[in-house]
């Protein structure tokens, strides 16, 4: 088949679309069995979030009932620390793809 004048070969690049499609499937699928931990406080707060940034646990030390504020401040900071954690194990992941098709 010819190729039509300034489309290059879009064949090629069709093929291309669908490798990527495929790998970025899989890439998305490893990422949410994959978890990331933060602790904050020694342990007294602890969160596992998943590569695609859903939260499978969250473990809160009895002690911090007693101080809402405290316990609200760790909450946040331990949270946020995963989500930071998700977030880069999620770019570790893609990045190679987005570089190989160049993106």
């Amino acid at each position: 088949m010819d190729k039509l004048p300034g489309l290059g070969d879009m064949g090629g690049m069709l093929k291309q679309l669908r490798q990527l499609q495929s790998d970025l499937a899989k890439a998305q699928k490893e990422l949410a069995r994959q978890t990331v931990t933060a602790e904050v406080e020694g342990g007294a707060i602890k969160v596992v979030i998943t590569g695609d940034q859903r939260i499978t646990s969250l473990e809160i030390a009895p002690e911090l009932a007693a101080d809402p504020q405290k316990l609200s401040k760790l909450l946040m900071e331990a949270t946020n620390q995963a989500l930071e954690a998700s977030r880069e194990m999620a770019k570790d992941r893609l990045g190679p793809l987005s570089q190989g098709f160049g993106l």
